[in-house]
């Protein structure tokens, strides 16, 4: 049965399919490591460190995936002009769903490289999903609801977290949580595929969306915007990945909090994204970002100074309510910098910012072998709070020094 061609062009349900798109790619393909990682860790499947591991692979396959976004319209604009953004996220979905229901398999072997590719899978629907809503939305006269995209994450970490909550209290082993999240990603991405194919908008690929009028930036400030959205991979990372193994050891064993912070940590994700939509187009980024930062900072610090469940609830909450704002914000920002190359230098930036997350598992694991676990975590959450406060106040001497025009 086709779907109806009126519907699809909907530029709602071409938000709404974005979105669903990055619940599936990034709360799943990406962040349902999270939470299963301590039913992975009960089960006896993985230590910590291999864990720690697992993680870090994940960080590198996104990594990989954005560096691959970025050369291809350059290295092979042919196969470019046929495998079109809408062409990539589609192949990424599918390989996600793939990928999550093959970590349910007794392979632990094979794991590091199911979760490099899960990371790559992710990084390419989440710049081309991005870019093909974005486009399309422009096209319809209605740029304003592709923040609406950027709730997909946290919509899927609020649900995975949710959902191995309960699994946890009912008893299941983690190789049935994988299982579980991947026909999850199947239910979604069929509401996705009726919307997402063909070409954003008639007569090209590329996304240049910013009108001719518009000039980019100056070279350094390029180069500040992308090491500055790098600073935040490594910001938000290691509470992303450790979070409820962090919470459990901190708590009284037993305690029911350990698996509501992640999930709170998704649900102010979706409300940070929704009010980020409603920042007017005039207001700098730069300083929405640089807020952004903070709020994240002060989110870590909390969770830090106050290790109780009304600390990890309200530091959760402010790690996660900026999070996929700071997505949408910096893709903004790239693509005013460098209106002529928005793709590329949009896949740069991400890739800095998978740079930032790589540095997070090995940074943790070092720190975790200089002295107990708690140590470790700690020293590694207060590192992350000041790069997050670096970046921060590169941003706000960024607007400072180069006034937006």
């Amino acid at each position: 049965m086709q779907a109806d061609p009126a519907w699809t062009a909907q530029p709602r349900a071409i938000a709404f399919a974005g979105m669903l798109a990055l619940a599936v790619a990034m709360g799943v393909g990406r962040f349902a490591f999270t939470p299963l990682l301590p039913m992975m860790l009960a089960d006896g499947v993985v230590t910590l460190a291999e864990g720690n591991w697992l993680a870090m692979t994940n960080y590198v396959g996104y990594l990989a995936g954005a560096l691959a976004c970025m050369a291809l319209p350059w290295v092979a604009p042919r196969l470019y002009e046929r495998w079109h953004p809408a062409v990539l996220a589609r192949a990424g979905l599918v390989a996600t769903v793939l990928l999550t229901l093959a970590m349910a398999l007794p392979l632990q072997g094979g794991w590091p490289l199911l979760r490099f590719a899960a990371g790559a899978a992710s990084a390419v629907v989440l710049l081309n999903v991005a870019a093909w809503c974005m486009v399309r939305l422009a096209a319809l006269g209605r740029p304003a609801l592709g923040g609406l995209i950027f709730c997909g994450p946290g919509l899927g970490i609020g649900l995975t977290g949710l959902a191995a909550g309960a699994m946890v209290a009912g008893g299941w082993r983690a190789a049935a949580g994988w299982v579980a999240f991947a026909l999850l990603s199947v239910l979604l991405c069929a509401l996705v595929w009726p919307v997402v194919q063909g070409r954003a908008a008639p007569g090209g690929g590329a996304a240049r969306t910013a009108p001719a009028a518009v000039q980019g930036g100056t070279p350094a400030a390029r180069a500040v915007h992308a090491l500055a959205y790098g600073l935040a991979g490594l910001g938000y990372i290691v509470t992303a990945t450790f979070l409820p193994v962090i919470a459990r050891a901190a708590l009284p064993q037993g305690s029911p909090w350990p698996d509501l912070f992640w999930p709170l940590f998704g649900v102010g994700a979706v409300a940070g994204t929704v009010l980020g939509t409603r920042a007017p187009a005039r207001w700098d980024r730069r300083w929405l970002l640089a807020a952004c930062y903070a709020l994240q900072a002060l989110g870590i610090a909390l969770g830090l100074a106050w290790p109780t469940p009304a600390g990890f609830a309200l530091g959760s909450a402010l790690l996660g309510l900026p999070f996929t704002a700071i997505t949408f914000f910096g893709l903004q920002e790239a693509r005013r910098l460098w209106p002529q190359s928005a793709d590329s230098f949009a896949s740069l930036v991400t890739a800095l910012y998978a740079l930032g997350q790589i540095a997070g598992p090995p940074l943790v694991a070092w720190l975790l072998v200089q002295g107990d676990e708690a140590q470790g975590f700690a020293r590694a959450l207060a590192l992350a709070a000041l790069a997050l406060a670096a970046g921060a106040a590169m941003y706000a001497a960024s607007a400072l020094r180069w006034k937006k025009s």
